[in-house]
């Protein structure tokens, strides 16, 4: 029989801000709480809440969490593969 394996997780990609953002962390404690909001995008992209705004583009989203103090702006490509992180905060 083979193995079972949970759903497939969406893969993460920064935007070249979110990059910087990310490069300016050096708190292991933000970095841990950044890395916990991440893996929790990945496995449902739908996490986050949707960012009222132009249509025109993929749906922008704002994932918070509170007790981490995280906030991750995002969007997902249309296949539901790739999750982009555009803003960071933590």
């Amino acid at each position: 029989m083979p193995p079972q394996h949970g759903p497939r997780r969406a893969c993460i990609a920064f935007s070249d801000s979110a990059a910087k953002q990310l490069e300016n962390i050096t708190n292991e404690a933000d970095i841990h709480a950044l890395d916990r909001a991440l893996v929790v995008i990945s496995v449902d992209p739908d996490a986050g809440e949707p960012i009222p705004g132009d249509t025109n583009g993929p749906q922008l989203r704002q994932y918070t969490d509170e007790v981490e103090s995280v906030r991750v702006l995002y969007f997902v490509t249309a296949l539901r593969t790739v999750v982009v992180v555009a803003y960071i905060e933590v």
